[in-house]
């Protein structure tokens, strides 16, 4: 998401030694986990009720499906993985196989004779 490699996460890390130097360091740390545990609370608590009040219906239903990417890839290759309900799965056809002029089937990657009548 934010894609932080090692090396911008230990400039950071630096960046963040020097201005809040090493004793208030740990304290921000620990703010920040705590606000982020807080956060993640009250994010799983409102999941939670949404569910409640969908109710059982919608028993199935992920919030990360409202997703439009994993609502799309979830849709589109449920069938691409051979769930196609009650309907047959559709006939394939074969490729056509491109003929010479006189009828003769063609090698791939040859082409077909120069014939200045053909046009």
């Amino acid at each position: 998401m934010f894609d932080l490699s090692f090396t911008k996460l230990l400039v950071l890390a630096v960046i963040a030694l020097v201005i809040f130097g090493p004793h208030e360091l740990p304290k921000l740390a620990r703010q920040a986990g705590q606000a982020l545990r807080d956060l993640r609370r009250i994010a799983e608590g409102a999941k939670n009720d949404l569910r409640e009040g969908l109710g059982p219906e919608f028993a199935d239903f992920e919030i990360e499906d409202l997703n439009p990417k994993r609502f799309v890839a979830k849709h589109l290759f449920d069938d691409v993985n051979g769930d196609f309900g009650s309907r047959p799965a559709p006939p394939r056809r074969a490729a056509p196989v491109p003929a010479g002029a006189d009828g003769m089937l063609l090698a791939p990657g040859e082409q077909p004779p120069y014939d200045p009548d053909a046009t």
